[in-house]
């Protein structure tokens, strides 16, 4: 069993002496490897001894993707070439790529880690777990693909795409578990009922991550497949998927803290919230060989609370992120989060769950637009489809603090995501 309880039910004391011993052995690491550290350090007046467990956490500098790129590919890597194993990379859509390293040992802990969280879904070495998420230098496909075999289940490395097929397999090999992205996911349960399979195939349990979304999206799909949906949650630069994940009580994802430092703090202030409160999450490595991180800025929005969860873990819990401060929209003056919308969609009944936020810039004025696939029957008379959009539109309101017109299109109109959905389309950045 990957439960191991010493690592998962430690007491806070107990966690709070293996978290300061594993601090000050990577703030050592990192001022004697990397130069960038060592010159932050410096210019901030640090030195390692000055740093003797997580209460001096707020003396060391932030690190942020601008810093991995400015560093491209290796130049934040701790290790020598010949200890790294495995190299991985975010796409690059917004910039260079980040380049993270891989020693043999970060490849260990990301597995187990990974195993822990599957382990806590529900999954054994009995199952067959379909990995959906693309593999490459995405870490979502080899990460979930080798935490399903070191826990002994059966590895079906099937990558995104290819619907028919991934039903296909999922029908002809019994997978009783799946791993993808919730959008996707939500695609494949609407293929499913298409194709008439769902009395065919055996899923138990989902993992779904490298996207936001909202627990009324976790509870259609679960209501559509017959299934436990359970987020995971992992950035790239930290390690991959399995840094977090949620249990069967879904009341915020266990972070593994004997790996993780986290901290939530005003993405404006940069200074600590209070347990509870939402800011941004901040990650630091304690246990990372090639490639350590101190505080690094996910962007994420998120709160923490560190009471002992009713599965009986005490590891610190995340909250269900609401997004990216990064994603976050400034329309008129109010911000927009794409899971606000997301979130009063799913109370709508007669539509599916898949939308597109369209900003534009009309007369010096922003204006948000709002796609949603209506059913069928609706374009066929005219008064109920305007009584479907006028709920849709008070909905929305309501929940924004901001007039939004919606546009009703037909089921499919909008493009379907093998990866993350792309859910805005800001135009005022051409204008």
């Amino acid at each position: 069993m990957i439960w191991n309880e010493a690592k998962e039910c430690m007491s806070r004391d107990e966690m709070t002496a293996l978290q300061n011993a594993r601090l000050v052995k990577t703030v050592n690491r990192v001022y004697r490897n990397v130069e960038f550290y060592r010159k932050k350090m410096q210019n901030l007046g640090i030195e390692p001894g000055d740093i003797k467990g997580i209460e001096d956490l707020p003396k060391l500098p932030y690190t942020t993707k601008d810093d991995l790129r400015d560093n491209y590919p290796c130049g934040l890597f701790a290790v020598p070439e010949t200890e790294v194993v495995r190299i991985h990379a975010s796409s690059g859509t917004t910039g260079k790529p980040t380049v993270v390293g891989y020693s043999k040992r970060d490849i260990e802990i990301w597995q187990e880690c990974v195993a822990r969280v599957l382990t806590m879904v529900g999954v054994t070495r009995y199952d067959k777990v379909q990995v959906s998420y693309g593999y490459g230098l995405f870490t979502g496909g080899l990460g979930l693909h080798y935490g399903a075999e070191y826990l002994g289940a059966v590895a079906v490395p099937m990558s995104s795409g290819n619907t028919r097929k991934q039903i296909t397999m999922m029908e002809d090999l019994g997978c009783t578990a799946i791993a993808c992205t919730p959008s996707y996911l939500l695609h494949l349960a609407e293929a499913i009922k298409e194709y008439d399979k769902l009395d065919k195939i055996k899923l138990k349990y989902a993992v779904c991550g490298a996207e936001a979304w909202t627990e009324n999206m976790r509870l259609q799909i679960e209501k559509m497949l017959n299934i436990n949906c359970h987020d995971i949650y992992g950035l790239s630069e930290i390690m991959g998927p399995g840094v977090a994940g949620d249990c069967q009580y879904h009341n915020g994802l266990h972070i593994y803290e004997d790996h993780f430092l986290p901290e939530i703090i005003d993405p404006n202030t940069l200074k600590p919230v209070a347990e509870g409160e939402q800011g941004e999450l901040v990650l630091t490595t304690i246990t990372k060989e090639a490639l350590p991180l101190l505080r690094y800025r996910t962007k994420d929005l998120t709160s923490i609370s560190y009471k002992k969860c009713e599965c009986g873990r005490t590891l610190a819990r995340i909250s269900r992120f609401k997004g990216r401060s990064d994603d976050m929209l400034i329309i008129r003056g109010v911000n927009v989060f794409p899971s606000q919308v997301e979130a009063a969609l799913m109370e709508v009944e007669g539509i599916n769950q898949h939308f597109l936020m369209i900003v534009d810039r009309v007369n010096n004025l922003d204006v948000l637009e709002v796609w949603v696939e209506a059913e069928e029957e609706y374009f066929a008379d005219e008064a109920k489809l305007n009584s479907l959009v006028k709920n849709i539109t008070h909905l929305l309101k309501q929940a924004l603090g901001l007039a939004v017109n919606v546009k009703p299109v037909k089921p499919k109109t909008i493009e379907r995501s093998e990866g993350k959905a792309k859910r805005v389309i800001d135009n005022r950045q051409y204008i």
